[in-house]
């Protein structure tokens, strides 16, 4: 199975790995799985971490991608495809996150089960998204 980390989940892999769900650290955990994090999420985590909305502890956003690295997870870059037919992913009134939907349009396109919490990303089910 294809993994890829929403945001949130990738900082509680650096800080608080305690948040994941059972079904989720079990996947994690699976070697048979690839495990992956968008660029995406490392754009969200700078902007953010620059603008105050998110505090890192004992960490620099420019420091996650060597985490990454390190813990064996995959880079996962925004293709030019991806990125260009994002606009054809519905946009439900109750979920605007770009970077989220970004995440959510990645997922569908590239067949990677999103690991997440966020139960606002549980509207893209019918669209195709697969949720751990």
């Amino acid at each position: 199975m294809k993994l890829l980390l929403d945001t949130c989940a990738l900082l509680w892999a650096l800080q608080d790995a305690g948040r994941f769900s059972a079904s989720a650290r079990r996947a994690l955990k699976d070697t048979k799985n690839t495990v992956s994090v968008s660029g995406v999420s490392f754009l969200e985590i700078s902007l953010k971490s620059g603008l105050g909305k998110l505090r890192l502890y004992g960490t620099e956003p420019e420091d996650i991608p060597r985490f990454v690295e390190e813990a064996g997870w995959q880079i996962s870059l925004l293709s030019a495809d991806v990125a260009a037919s994002s606009g054809r992913l519905p946009r439900p009134t109750e979920h605007r996150d770009p970077f989220d939907r970004l995440l959510v349009w990645s997922a569908i396109r590239e067949y990677f089960v999103l690991v997440s919490r966020d139960n606002a990303m549980q509207i893209y089910v019918p669209h195709g998204l697969k949720i751990c």
